[in-house]
């Protein structure tokens, strides 16, 4: 075989990059999934993640795609590997260009979860034939970021919600939580949130914060239910007034209140506020809607619908309010921040099928998002204007503004015991014939 594998256990074997030829070597060996965590296009004669999952299906085996870099490791992609090995249905063959990276995801995890001492990481590599400073490196800066960030990925909308604590207090926030929602049957519930509440119960933290960073087009806010659940305060930026106007002309809602009063605080750009000890602030950030905010914590700053993961580009900017030059000026003031400061997105689509992914760095971002690098503001216009153009609006938009305009609130019940949501024919541009 052209890639000499490592066995680890019996669940995982590492190796280099194979030749496509041996993926029917690799079933008859028994081997029942295959993981390629390079990147696309490292050098030449790499065959690429369409081409080894053609060769993987052809041999009856499974595949996984966690593309990483040393430098660009994330908890998400560490979870993402051990949920494939969970997943799996025998033994794993996991590679990279010589099997180090894919070791490196498999040590992270046993450290995070205890099965493995951080000090013990180097000798288990080398007892391997395997050089793991990589993953010590890891280790040492992951103790020393704070905040700690726990992320919740939703594959339904492809959201990214997300508990933010302080280490030293046991204070956190909750931003952006989802509220379950089936458009086909009409159908609410509340898995997404109970899951992120029963976390901040096993992990003994308190919340002192619900945080929006926007009214969101794609999914149902849960932060009300939130609210009755922790008593915490609920929050957003004040420019959320702009765009309840903005709906209650739309969905002809005489009744709405646009001041704001959903929420327990209305945010202005600068605004601070404390996480337990750790210090946060908020900066206006429009373009995909006049109300969006990032909220900087500590080192994180959560980006929601501005930037994306580099291979993702940025956030569309064609529902009302919005505007791709608002969109420019402000990922220009989040690539302002420190380059080693932790962005969290709000969504990923996973391009190319890889697995979920939500945190980069604006050093990152710089040097590797197409929709960042080498543009200006001319150019990142016309690429968002175009792109926006062949999108369809959000299958939410209309049921999911006038229950998030309202701070996450359902409609009231009507005498029959039952709530409705009412929306406009024709009011949006952008179907999908």
């Amino acid at each position: 075989m052209s890639a000499q594998t490592a066995k680890i256990n019996d669940r995982l074997s590492v190796a280099g990059q194979p030749d496509l030829n041996d993926f029917t070597a690799f079933a008859e060996e028994g081997f029942k999934a295959l993981v390629n965590v390079r990147p696309d296009g490292e050098d030449a004669v790499q065959p690429g993640t369409g081409a080894e999952h053609r060769a993987a299906e052809n041999a009856g085996l499974s595949y996984g795609f966690i593309p990483v870099t040393g430098a660009t490791i994330t908890e998400a992609d560490i979870r993402a590997f051990q949920a494939t090995l969970d997943d799996a249905k025998g033994p794993v063959l996991a590679h990279c260009k010589s099997g180090t990276r894919a070791l490196i995801l498999y040590v992270l995890g046993e450290v995070l979860d205890g099965r493995m001492k951080a000090e013990d990481v180097l000798a288990f590599g080398k007892d391997r034939g395997f050089d793991l400073s990589g993953a010590a490196s890891w280790l040492q800066r992951n103790a020393a970021r704070h905040p700690h960030v726990k992320a919740f990925y939703d594959p339904r909308t492809f959201s990214v919600q997300y508990v933010v604590s302080d280490p030293a207090t046991k204070k956190c926030a909750i931003i952006d939580p989802v509220l379950d929602f089936d458009e086909k049957s009409g159908s609410t519930s509340t898995m997404n949130a109970d899951a992120i509440l029963d976390y901040v119960g096993r992990e003994g933290l308190a919340v002192e914060w619900i945080l929006d960073t926007h009214p969101h087009a794609d999914h149902f806010s849960a932060a009300h239910y939130m609210k009755g659940k922790t008593g915490a305060p609920t929050a957003i930026g004040e420019r959320v007034i702009d765009v309840q106007k903005l709906w209650k002309d739309i969905y002809n809602w005489p009744e709405l209140q646009t001041d704001g009063s959903q929420w327990d605080r209305l945010f202005a750009d600068g605004d601070t506020f404390r996480i337990g000890n750790i210090d946060a602030r908020v900066m206006f950030s429009p373009g995909h809607t006049l109300a969006s905010i990032t909220y900087v914590i500590g080192d994180a700053a959560f980006v929601h619908d501005t930037l994306f993961m580099p291979d993702g580009g940025s956030a569309r900017a064609d529902f009302p309010g919005g505007s791709a030059q608002a969109l420019w000026r402000s990922i220009q003031g989040i690539l302002a921040l420190p380059d080693d400061t932790r962005l969290f997105t709000g969504h990923d689509y996973q391009p190319r099928n890889r697995a979920p992914r939500w945190e980069s760095t604006v050093a990152e971002q710089k040097k590797s998002n197409p929709h960042i690098a080498g543009q200006d503001e001319a150019s990142f216009v016309k690429l968002r204007e175009t792109r926006d153009a062949t999108l369809p609006m959000p299958k939410l938009i209309l049921h999911a503004l006038q229950i998030n305009i309202r701070g996450g609130r359902l409609p009231e019940p009507e005498e029959n015991g039952r709530r409705y949501l009412k929306f406009p024919l024709d009011a949006l541009r952008g179907a999908p014939w």
